[in-house]
């Protein structure tokens, strides 16, 4: 493909210069606006800041970075052709299945003609007068827009710690969510992984195949579900195939946004040996169905505790060092209150000789070195770092483009007591804007 078509470059984007809608992105959200805003005649320009499309799975590329929801689940469902055609490897797809699955979608449906590659939006304000928004870009384009369509993504401006020092360490460090493309070789190294969110669980595993040493630096411990991760069951794909169109209803009318078999009862209405060959049978299983098991486990308190209790038993039976267990043991907040994490191994790896837990609650990170990390009262030589710190989550994306509504209103100015959306999806003061995962 020619960089023209690539990147709309030259007399394509001065003819272009005034557009039905622009979408800001192009990762799931993006790719679908672009094929139904085309589909209804609309002139439309996509502007993604990475060189290719994908969105999170073009970006985090990190040893183990696969998908918590499974494969049948996590597609698109506007092409029943689409849907009977691709075929996925594994229960939980890996990175690169999703980004090829993402390429083939550009590519089948010939979007890549509207995307333009490389090009970070910096401005958008929108024109009261003619009621259309102005957009610029990091390279120089200017265009004019009825309709925005922010489809940033919710977890894609990373969160890099403002931890001293981090400028004079000597190694390499890197971002889950900004991953090397050519990867990175950990091999005979001493490496610092900082955070044990989503990212930390699946990377930590990987990471300790690979290193000399890896030393875990965790603020907050997760409750995290065995994934059980094998090749795609055939025989329960073609299943789903056969009766898509009722399958993903029942996704659009559950509580999780996928399918998982749910219970009516109250975990509390349960014997214990009920509740626990239950709760057994959901973890044998694995994934992110469990908190479907019974129907009062995110509304009654003792009911959840009565899950996260499971969960603190099943990490004190894997991890055989008791006070690292207990390091590991989520005890602050109830079960499911944060995203569930669903994990290959990630407690089983702390029996590692090769693998050190140290508890930032109680021994804090003070400063980065030129030769590692020091906690308040210990230090740590290390080849490199890894920040599995997450995401300025939801907002991010959004605060880091210079949005002007009416009257010039700032979206940081108008989000200043925190964001306030109607349904999530637009914000008063700026017309015809919207959001995907507001």
């Amino acid at each position: 493909m020619s960089d023209v078509q690539q990147n709309c470059s030259g007399a394509a984007a001065t003819r272009a210069s005034e557009l039905d809608a622009v979408v800001v992105g192009a990762g799931f959200a993006g790719l679908y606006a672009l094929y139904r805003l085309r589909g209804l005649g609309f002139t439309v320009r996509v502007y993604e800041a990475g060189a290719g499309v994908g969105g999170t799975w073009y970006w985090n590329r990190y040893p183990g970075a696969r998908c918590d929801v499974e494969s049948m689940d996590y597609s698109y469902s506007f092409s029943e052709e689409l849907q009977q055609e691709w075929r996925w490897t594994e229960r939980y797809a890996p990175q690169p299945e999703i980004l090829a699955y993402l390429n083939h979608v550009a590519d089948r449906f010939d979007l890549r003609r509207d995307i333009q590659l490389d090009t970070r939006v910096t401005s958008m304000v929108f024109d009261e007068a003619a009621t259309r928004w102005t957009i610029e870009t990091n390279r120089g384009d200017r265009v004019s827009a009825r309709f925005c369509v922010m489809a940033t993504g919710c977890l894609s401006a990373a969160q890099i710690p403002k931890i001293p020092g981090l400028e004079s360490f000597e190694g390499r460090w890197y971002h889950t969510g900004y991953w090397p493309h050519e990867g990175v070789d950990f091999t005979g190294q001493r490496v610092a992984v900082i955070g044990t969110g989503s990212s930390g669980i699946q990377s930590i595993p990987k990471i300790a195949e690979q290193a000399a040493h890896v030393f875990v630096f965790q603020r907050t411990p997760n409750f995290s579900v065995p994934a059980h991760n094998a090749p795609l069951d055939r025989d329960a794909e073609s299943r789903v195939k056969a009766h898509y169109v009722e399958f993903r209803k029942k996704a659009r009318e559950s509580r999780f946004g996928f399918v998982v078999e749910g219970s009516k009862d109250s975990a509390l209405t349960a014997t214990a040996e009920e509740r626990r060959r239950e709760y057994d049978m959901r973890w044998r299983r694995g994934g992110l169905g469990f908190m479907a098991t019974y129907s009062d486990l995110l509304i009654n308190q003792d009911a959840n505790d009565t899950a996260a209790e499971f969960f603190r038993e099943k990490i004190r039976s894997i991890v055989r060092d008791q006070k690292v267990a207990d390091t590991l043991v989520p005890r602050e907040y109830p079960i499911g209150t944060k995203r569930l994490c669903v994990d290959t191994d990630f407690y089983a790896t702390f029996n590692r000789d090769n693998v050190t837990l140290i508890d930032l609650r109680q021994d804090p990170i003070a400063s980065i070195t030129p030769t590692g990390l020091r906690t308040r009262d210990a230090a740590f030589a290390v080849d490199s770092i890894v920040f599995a710190t997450g995401f300025d989550a939801m907002t991010g994306a959004l605060l880091a483009i210079d949005i002007r509504g009416r009257a010039g209103q700032t979206l940081r100015e108008k989000w200043e007591a925190g964001p306030r959306a109607y349904l999530g999806v637009a914000i008063a003061g700026f017309p015809n804007l919207f959001m995907i995962t507001g």
